[in-house]
């Protein structure tokens, strides 16, 4: 009975690997290649400021630099500042257009060369939608996503499959660890075997992220299973709205010196604080005590624009379990969670998963190789 179901399994995996392993290898090659976008952006994109021996600007003289420097037809829609004061302000123009200012001059700063940037995009695009773009992303997406969970399919089962049949050091040696002067099928299965053990726990989370990424059933089960009542899918009632080019009456900014001034009263240890533009209602502020890959260290405080009075707060503390998990969910993907450590992790398992895809069409084609020339297969 265990030999049938070991078989069956087998079979299910080979095919699966060999449905969904193209997609799987682009996005596992593509996956190394993102394991450190964001210190390589860092370090050659956004360049560094002289620290200024005198005061600067208050925060309201320079959201007017910012604003005066929005692109044609656009208006500022955000403000982020760093408590490192090498690191330039970020102005924000919507959700494509931003510029690095000087914090001390409102000065606009050219960014590093656009190549870096425009390569990770690529790569973003290509691991994502497999390059499909404009109105077919959502086919490539459907097709990443249908690929991740057989990916699932393929770590839990391989798993199983790796289980020798008789636990005993000799059965276990040869898929544990690697073995020298071995080629062919022998070089093939030891390396499938092995990297398959000693990755699949970081890709099981990895995939199963993926997967409340590509869908919204997915993040609706993790709610349920956590006991909390999963938040309403997003509903389109009809085509968006039209965006004009015109700009936006000025935005306001009097008052926020003291607003801003509040929002850091609050947020000892800050590293980086985000204010979204209009303010003239409610001053919205994100608080990061931490790199991104922390939203345990991300708060929102919304002040009053006048009186800087706390109109709301809300930290990681306040969410119930299944949105805790989530939001965990997108830095756990990229490794990003663990810092260097997690990324350089989930680079190197990314890697793996690749060297298996090609053990594995290697095995499959060696195997089909044996069937045609009649040879009895020992599998």
């Amino acid at each position: 009975m265990k030999s049938g179901i070991r078989k069956i399994i087998f079979w299910l995996h080979l095919i699966c690997g060999i449905a969904a392993g193209v997609v799987i290898l682009i996005m596992s090659v593509t996956g190394v290649l993102l394991m450190y976008e964001r210190q390589m952006l860092e370090s050659a994109d956004v360049p560094k400021v002289s620290v200024s021996a005198e005061k600067g600007l208050s925060i309201e003289q320079l959201l007017e630099k910012a604003q005066a420097n929005a692109p044609s037809g656009a208006s500022l829609t955000g403000l982020t500042l760093s408590s490192d004061t090498t690191i330039p302000a970020t102005a924000a123009y919507g959700r494509e257009a931003s510029a690095y200012l000087d914090p001390a001059t409102g000065l606009k700063i050219a960014p590093g060369p656009p190549r870096l940037r425009k390569f990770f995009r690529t790569v973003t695009e290509l691991h994502r939608y497999i390059a499909f773009s404009g109105d077919s992303r959502s086919t490539g997406k459907a097709i990443t996503g249908a690929a991740n969970l057989v990916f699932l399919f393929l770590v839990v089962s391989g798993f199983y499959l790796w289980f020798p049949r008789k636990w005993s050091w000799a059965n276990l040696r040869p898929v544990m660890w690697f073995r020298g002067k071995l080629s062919g099928r022998a070089r093939d299965w030891n390396w499938h075997n092995v990297l398959g053990f000693w990755s699949c726990i970081p890709l099981f989370f990895i995939v199963v992220t993926g997967s409340l990424i590509s869908y919204p059933w997915a993040t609706s089960l993790l709610y349920r299973l956590t006991g909390n009542e999963a938040p309403p899918a997003p509903t389109q009632s009809g085509p968006p709205p039209s965006r004009s080019n015109a700009p936006s009456a000025a935005p306001d900014f009097d008052g926020l010196n003291a607003v801003w001034a509040k929002a850091e009263e609050l947020s000892p240890g800050w590293e980086s604080i985000s204010l979204r533009i209009p303010a003239a209602k409610e001053a919205v502020f994100t608080v990061m005590a931490g790199h991104r890959g922390r939203p345990d260290l991300r708060s929102t405080l919304t002040l009053d624009p006048k009186t800087a009075v706390v109109l709301s707060t809300e930290r990681f503390d306040d969410f119930n379990s299944g949105r805790k998990l989530r939001t965990w969910g997108r830095w756990v993907h990229t490794g990003e969670a663990g810092g260097v450590v997690g990324q350089t992790i989930a680079g190197v398992v990314s890697a793996a998963a690749a060297v298996l895809v090609w053990t594995g069409f290697s095995l499959t084609i060696r195997r089909i190789a044996r069937k045609v020339k009649g040879a009895k297969d020992p599998q």
